[in-house]
């Protein structure tokens, strides 16, 4: 493997502030900002908009959609035409 052509890996915190969530893995993205982890060292924090602490799919909250009442509505808003 060629030196000095990937870059850094290194361990990252990624936080959902949405659901106060958070998690440590390695990483190559970086970040200027800093947390402390609860061992008590300080990692680079990328704050992302959902985790699998938010996502509606592993959460469970997902929304189903009712085919039929789709085409009654479209029924209803369009109608038969004369």
């Amino acid at each position: 493997m060629r030196k000095d052509i990937h870059p850094a890996y290194g361990p990252v915190v990624f936080r959902d502030k949405s659901v106060d969530f958070a998690f440590l893995t390695r990483s190559t993205a970086t970040s200027d900002k800093t947390i402390e982890w609860t061992d008590g060292k300080t990692y680079p924090v990328i704050d992302v908009d959902v985790s699998s602490a938010s996502h509606p799919f592993y959460t469970g909250r997902g929304r189903t959609i009712d085919t039929a009442g789709r085409i009654e509505q479209f029924q209803r808003r369009y109608g038969k035409r004369k």
